[in-house]
């Protein structure tokens, strides 16, 4: 019976979908069918009856190529979890000039307004992605639109067919029945592979792609390496560089003072003594802040564990493997979750989070998961995004799960090998 029922649903759910990869499938070439229908209805003797088809398939195919490609993308995202990259090309910021004209990356335009709108039509218009677009609307209907209209077909032969009396009739509804049920969960799955071979970006278009994010990311790696070096210069300048610099002088009034103050001498000794100690201890707490001595001593588990054991909230961190990760990979997952918790207690309003650290085929795999109020999402300047940013340097990725209402499942995912 529960095989049955499973059978059932994913009939129920492979028509539905099959009919949705018909329609979108579909759309474009019953825009043209209703232009030629349009011009029949006029009749031979109306000059409209052959302009405005031209004008109508001229300026609504382009028009509609881009939406059903982009939901096409969304589809089989959503249904098979393949992600086709848009490869659009990005417009570029625009800058107002000292003349006082604005210029969007071809020309000059005198307000923002005009150089935006400008700018919008050549990057659209100079896009080859408008060609490949274009080229899917045309082979789209021919495959998967014609696999995928099998079921609904189907149906309506059989409703046809079994309402007649004529034995044949009901041969070919029953027939058509069997067709649609039994191609339901099969017919829609062929919009993947063509979505595939003719909506991926070109090869040239990729490069270029990747030369644009190893841009991004080399800007990113270079602003953080500044930030970070700024930060140990001035530890060091107000911290450990004044205590050393008093030790100093402390030594030197010290030795000045042996001949003729001895117990004033072995006071400042004591007291330098004092001052070293606190610089050591500086010294331990910046190199901490850089690298905590349990991640390099012991791994990123280990490491983990212990950062749950010092959150406030109630951690569980789960984790079947022994690791040995590359340091930069550890860091980067290390201060990674520690910012995840961070986000959870402070952002989330969170009392748990689950820590999950698993490897497959790929990669390294880590799940953290909360009970908060969800709604986190990205943002260009925020935390998630810089995130995200820094696990594309090892070619990672970040994927956010955070409905309304909660749980927040964040999925860390960087292809390595361990030993």
């Amino acid at each position: 019976m529960r095989q049955l029922s499973s059978w059932l649903a994913r009939v129920g759910v492979g028509f539905v979908r099959a009919c949705v990869v018909a329609v979108i499938s579909m759309l474009v070439p019953a825009v043209w069918a209703a232009a030629v229908a349009l011009g029949i209805w006029w009749g031979a003797g109306n000059p409209w009856s052959w302009v405005a088809p031209v004008v109508l398939v001229c300026g609504c195919t382009p028009a509609l190529s881009r939406p059903v490609c982009r939901m096409v993308r969304f589809l089989v995202a959503r249904w098979t979890a393949t992600v086709i990259p848009a490869g659009y090309r990005q417009a570029g910021p625009v800058t107002r000039m000292s003349t006082g004209y604005w210029w969007n990356g071809f020309g000059y335009e005198r307000t923002r307004r005009d150089a935006l709108f400008d700018q919008k039509w050549r990057v659209r218009w100079s896009d080859p992605a408008n060609w490949r677009d274009l080229r899917f609307t045309a082979i789209a209907p021919l495959t998967a639109g014609v696999v995928a209209s099998l079921p609904p077909a189907g149906v309506v032969v059989a409703v046809l067919g079994l309402g007649r009396p004529e034995p044949a009739a009901r041969v070919v509804g029953a027939l058509g029945l069997v067709v649609a049920v039994a191609g339901a969960p099969y017919a829609w799955r062929c919009v993947e592979p063509v979505a595939v071979r003719f909506l991926r970006p070109s090869p040239a278009m990729a490069l270029a792609d990747r030369v644009d994010e190893l841009t991004a990311q080399r800007a990113d790696a270079t602003i953080a390496q500044a930030a970070e070096i700024r930060r140990i210069e001035r530890d060091l300048h107000d911290g450990a560089q004044a205590r050393l610099v008093g030790l100093g002088l402390s030594l030197a009034t010290a030795e000045k003072l042996m001949e003729t103050d001895p117990d004033q001498a072995r006071t400042l000794m004591r007291e330098a003594r004092a001052g070293a100690i606190a610089s050591l201890t500086e010294l331990r707490e910046l190199v901490q802040g850089i690298n905590p001595p349990v991640l390099n001593d012991r791994g990123l588990i280990d490491a983990v564990r212990a950062l749950a054991l010092d959150s406030p909230l109630e951690a569980v961190v789960s984790a079947d493997l022994q690791l040995s990760l590359d340091p930069p990979i550890e860091s980067a997952l290390y201060f990674a979750i520690a910012e995840l918790l961070t986000n959870a207690a402070k952002h989330a309003r969170a009392t748990q989070v689950r820590i999950s650290i698993t490897q497959d085929d790929t990669g390294i795999v880590i799940d953290v998961e909360d009970n908060g109020r969800g709604g986190a999402g990205l943002r260009a300047d925020g935390g998630l995004a810089g995130l995200r940013r820094r696990f594309a340097v090892f070619d990672g990725a970040l994927k956010i799960t955070s409905p309304e209402g909660g749980p927040t499942r964040m999925r860390m995912m960087v292809p390595c090998e361990s030993s």
